[in-house]
């Protein structure tokens, strides 16, 4: 190697550690700041709950502010590309989840993100499973009469999701597609009229979420024919799930994550995803979460990213049959 040659390679591993340097010390310092979390929904939901929960926490820990901003629009695709195209500095970060990263690059050909690369995907939070649930009035008591008194309906029998393209709508059609068992869908602006609707007599089922159902199951006023959870959610021990029932491939969450701008510092978003791992499992979270029928995740961050890239490919052709679309 010529003198030349020795100059540059010591230069770039100067370099080189030098970088390496800066990242840790960022690491260290992080949170310098006020750290914001736009949670691309309205108030109220899912997630904004989960939202709040974890800034409150992070906020403890760190001795930093962490602020949510509700930023509502396009089925949360509106506030993620916010964060798409923030600084990777760790000071901005959003409540991204199956809406806005995995049903999204399916509904429409063209978002303003890319939700693999546009990203760095921190630690999967959790979500409620889905219901299928039937006014009273309807004669079936289990999820067998149910399919057998579909089928004798001879398609006339109707269920109502909290929209085109929502979990709702697209976990009701994988069911559709599995079991063979013919609904009309009746698309609604929201769960609550949707909810309000089989109250009232007008769609005879539901596909929603169990957390947005409770209430009216609790009370009669809905009959639960099974959750979409991996196991019997413990404040519906009575309910069975589509996966006891003969269905494991309808085990499903309307999941939310944490994720922020890719290119994000690798040690901070290590000690994130510690951190939320560590406030999901505090009794006081853990028991407010599974009365929604939330079982908290414990991902680390490669498992994370796994986890949202294999719900993108997952839920795909369940869009595409659908028919539902964003454009």
């Amino acid at each position: 190697m010529t003198s030349l040659q020795t100059r540059i390679a010591l230069r770039t591993l100067l370099a080189g550690a030098s970088l390496l340097g800066a990242g840790a010390a960022h690491a260290e310092t992080w949170p310098a700041k006020q750290v914001r979390i736009i949670v691309p929904y309205a108030p109220g939901g899912t997630s904004d709950t989960l939202g709040r929960v974890v800034a409150n926490h992070l906020g403890e820990t760190f001795k930093q502010t962490f602020i949510v901003e509700n930023r509502p629009g396009a089925g949360g695709v509106t506030g993620s590309a916010v964060v798409a195209k923030a600084a990777p500095d760790g000071y901005t970060l959003v409540i991204s989840g199956i809406g806005s990263h995995a049903i999204a690059p399916s509904l429409a050909t063209k978002l303003p993100f890319d939700a693999m690369r546009d990203f760095t995907h921190i630690a999967v939070l959790g979500g409620p499973p889905n219901v299928l649930a039937v006014h009273p009035s309807v004669p079936a008591r289990n999820l067998k009469e149910f399919v057998a008194y579909a089928k004798a309906q001879k398609g006339k029998l109707n269920y109502g999701s909290p929209g085109n393209g929502t979990q709702g709508h697209l976990f009701a059609e994988n069911f559709k597609q599995i079991t063979g068992t013919p609904m009309v869908h009746v698309p609604y602006k929201g769960a609550s009229p949707a909810v309000s609707d089989l109250m009232a007599g007008h769609i005879q089922a539901l596909s929603t979420t169990l957390s947005t159902a409770a209430g009216q199951i609790r009370t009669g006023k809905a009959r639960a024919l099974a959750v979409s959870a991996k196991s019997r959610v413990s404040e519906f021990a009575d309910v069975p799930t589509f996966a006891e029932l003969g269905h494991p491939e309808l085990v499903a969450t309307t999941w939310f994550s944490l994720s922020g701008p890719a290119g994000m510092n690798p040690d901070v978003v290590q000690r994130l995803n510690t951190e939320v791992r560590r406030i999901l499992q505090l009794p006081d979270v853990r028991q407010k979460l599974l009365a929604e029928g939330i079982e908290p995740n414990k991902l680390d961050p490669q498992q994370s990213t796994a986890y949202i890239a294999g719900e993108i490919k997952r839920w795909a052709p369940v869009v595409r049959a659908s028919g539902a679309s964003l454009d």
